[in-house]
């Protein structure tokens, strides 16, 4: 009998991790941004996408690395420097915004309104998001096999249709990319970035590897981090070629006044029915579908363990999937807009807590007292939380007034202050900020 009990070489395994922390990441939402910033950047294209990389795939790939990296080793890890429960409280609203609230149900209306609703219109929402969802169940309810289904038979076919798409756009470019006028490059780059709301996955999506790492044997901590950090390595530079990729597509239509004024979901379908004719509609169902199915999959697995993991095991994976995808389906229902509409405002007001967490989870061993990191994030919060309540018009016109609002980073500053008052706070407490060597 084969002896299980002993771990694998961590090259093959660091591969599939990170095949499948790419396409779990990889929805297709993500799709019809670079394209619009190609669109909008033109010859400048390339500076653009810098900025976009920065602050989507850069943020998620530190976000993830931030779960390790810190000195439990943990998500709790990245979120208790604002206290134990409310840390936990943090996680699960997050998970619960990228899972059946939000995140997941989008995954099945993004699918049918962008590929199959044009290929097969008879079809009503609701039968093809039952046949989704429980193609979506019948993989999440295997745990122990989410990442190798994923990323050794989905992430190659995703891949394989993406690679035709690009190389034929690179060989026979629509047209020659042309300055475009009234932005800046590099922070056109960075908004567009910033609202993809990546990196507020990448810590929660991190659990599903440590999972697979623990499947393929490997318990020690230096090893999940040497396997989490490889996979977050291979993800990264996928997603950069990728998104890179449909950046230079996308600068290539601003030759074509045929393209102008088009928004960012028929761009990218306009793009390319160009390019793959006739097959075009049917090549792009098939992209969105397996970016969808993949990240669907991938956040029901996230959200099964850890909600089971937070019940010690009294509400078990399976009953948790079988909740998720019951009311994901049902939210599904409400169509692709208004599960966008209710999305980017509470999205908006977590994302940038989470962006500090993750920094100070990354500077853990350094900067040791939760104080500082803690401070900043509620700092942080206020401020995107009153941003957010401006923009329903609730009289808090001053954050507009705040540094780097034009980057969508507002919350910057007073985060920073934030951190000062922690580490002032935590030097009357006489906490070690700095750890010896």
């Amino acid at each position: 009998m084969k002896d299980n009990s002993k771990p694998k070489a961590k090259g093959p395994i660091i591969v599939t991790m990170g095949l499948a922390l790419f396409a779990t990441q990889f929805g297709a939402g993500n799709l019809i941004f670079p394209p619009f910033l190609g669109q909008q950047t033109g010859s400048n294209w390339l500076v653009g996408f810098l900025g976009f990389f920065i602050m989507d795939v850069g943020l998620a790939a530190l976000a993830i690395y931030s779960v390790v990296a810190n000195r439990e080793g943990t998500v709790d890890g990245v979120t208790n420097k604002i206290g134990t429960i409310p840390g936990k409280v943090f996680v699960s609203i997050i998970l619960l915004l990228l899972g059946p609230i939000i995140c997941i149900p989008r995954t099945s209306a993004t699918t049918y309104e962008m590929g199959i609703k044009g290929l097969l219109p008879g079809v009503p929402l609701w039968a093809f998001s039952l046949v989704f969802f429980a193609v979506t169940a019948i993989l999440a309810l295997n745990p122990s096999g989410v990442v190798d289904v994923i990323g050794k038979f989905l992430t190659p076919l995703l891949l394989l249709v993406m690679v035709i798409l690009i190389i034929l756009g690179i060989v026979n470019p629509i047209g020659a990319p042309i300055g475009t006028k009234d932005l800046v490059p590099f922070q056109t780059g960075i908004v567009n970035g910033y609202q993809t709301l990546d990196g507020i996955g990448g810590v929660t999506v991190t659990i599903i590897l440590i999972v697979a790492a623990k499947k393929y044997g490997f318990t020690d901590k230096k090893d999940v981090k040497q396997l989490v950090a490889g996979a977050d390595i291979i993800s990264t530079v996928l997603l950069g070629l990728v998104y890179g990729g449909l950046t230079f597509l996308g600068a290539s239509t601003t030759s074509d006044s045929h393209f102008a004024g088009l928004a960012q979901a028929p761009l990218l379908i306009a793009i390319t029915n160009r390019l793959l004719g006739g097959w075009g509609v049917i090549a792009l169902a098939i992209i969105i579908l397996l970016a969808c199915l993949t990240t669907s999959i991938g956040l029901s697995s996230v959200i099964g363990d850890y909600f089971a993991g937070l019940s010690n095991g009294k509400v078990s994976y399976r009953t948790v999937i079988l909740v998720t995808i019951g009311f994901s389906f049902f939210m599904s229902n409400l169509g692709l807009d208004k599960i966008i509409a209710l999305a980017a405002p509470i999205l908006s007001a977590f994302y940038p807590p989470l962006i500090v967490l993750v920094i100070f989870a990354v500077l853990d061993n350094w900067i040791t007292s939760k104080y500082v990191g803690g401070v900043a994030a509620y700092a942080a919060f206020a401020t995107s939380l009153l941003s957010v309540l401006n923009g329903f018009g609730l009289p808090f016109g001053f954050v507009g007034s705040l540094p780097f609002t034009k980057l969508a980073l507002g919350w910057v500053v007073p985060a920073l202050v934030g951190a000062v008052v922690g580490c002032i706070y935590s030097a009357t407490r006489k906490d070690e900020l700095k750890l010896s060597n």
